[in-house]
C-alpha cells in the first residue's frame, strides 16, 4: 500500500472544500479515505476532459475514457492481475476529484505545490483501493501505454497531424489506428463518449476489478499448487 505524505497545510490555512454529487464533501488540500466514493470518482472523471477540452468531435474526450483506453492498451501488451489493472484504471483518478486535467507541458508552470498536491491525492486514492504504489518497472510500462494513448488521441480526437505529433508535441511513438475500446464497447472508433456512457463504463469496470481483486486475495492455491480458475467476469 502506498504511503501517504502528511499535508503541509498549516492549521490556520483555509480548507478547499467541495461538495460531491453523493452528498459527501472533500477538502482537496487534505483528502482522506472516507471522503472518496466510487460513484463520485467515476462521475468526476467522466466530467473532466482531455486536451484542454478541445476535440474534432462534437464532444471532448473524458479522462474516464482515456483511463479505460490506457487499461485496454496494457491488457493488449501483457497479462495483468486485477490489482495491476486497477492501478492502470486509477492512474489519473486524482484529476476527477479536482475536475482538472492540465496538458502535460502546463504542469511544471503550475508549480511544485500543485504537483505535490496531485501526488498526495493519487496516493490517497491508491491507498483507499489497496493498490500498491508504482514500481520502477511498472511505472515505465504504464508510461509507454499512456504515451501511446496520447499519440493516438492527438490524431484521432484532438486533430493533430502525424507530423505535428512528432515535431510539435514531441511524441515519438507510432499512433494506433484501431481503437482498442471499440472491441469492448462498440460504437464509432475514437469517438469521445457522452458523460453518461463514460461514467457508467468507468464505474462498472472499477467495481468489477475491485470484486476480482477481492476474489484473487481470498482464493489461494489448490493442494496441487495450482491457482483456482477465476470466475468468468474476472477473466
Amino acid at each position: 500500500m502506498p504511503s501517504v505524505p502528511s499535508s503541509p497545510r498549516s492549521a490556520k490555512a483555509q480548507r478547499a472544500w467541495v461538495r460531491l454529487p453523493s452528498g459527501r464533501r472533500i477538502d482537496l488540500s487534505d483528502p482522506t479515505f472516507v471522503d472518496l466514493d466510487d460513484s463520485d470518482l467515476a462521475l468526476g472523471l467522466a466530467r473532466t476532459f482531455r486536451w484542454g477540452g478541445h476535440s474534432v468531435w462534437p464532444l471532448p474526450m473524458s479522462v474516464a475514457q482515456h483511463s479505460l483506453l490506457v487499461l485496454e492498451i496494457r491488457r493488449m501488451q501483457a497479462s495483468l492481475s486485477p490489482i495491476e489493472q486497477l492501478r492502470e484504471l486509477l492512474h489519473d483518478a486524482e484529476e476527477g476529484l479536482l475536475g482538472f486535467d492540465p496538458i502535460s507541458p502546463l504542469k511544471p508552470l503550475l508549480g511544485d505545490a500543485f504537483l505535490t498536491l496531485m501526488d498526495r491525492m493519487q496516493r490517497v486514492i491508491f491507498a483507499k483501493y489497496g493498490v500498491p504504489w508504482w514500481s520502477r518497472e511498472g511505472k515505465a510500462l504504464h508510461k509507454k501505454a499512456d504515451v501511446l494513448a496520447a499519440a493516438s488521441e492527438a490524431i484521432h480526437v484532438a486533430g493533430w497531424s502525424r507530423d505535428e505529433v512528432r515535431h510539435v508535441l514531441h511524441i515519438q511513438v507510432e499512433p494506433l489506428q484501431t481503437d482498442p475500446l471499440q472491441r469492448r464497447y462498440g460504437g464509432t472508433p475514437w469517438q469521445p463518449w457522452s458523460v453518461e456512457d463514460a461514467n457508467t463504463r468507468y464505474l462498472a469496470e472499477l467495481q468489477r476489478l475491485l470484486a476480482c481483486a477481492v476474489e484473487a486475495s481470498v482464493s489461494g492455491p489448490t493442494l496441487s499448487g495450482a491457482m483456482p480458475t477465476p470466475s468468468p467476469s474476472c477473466r
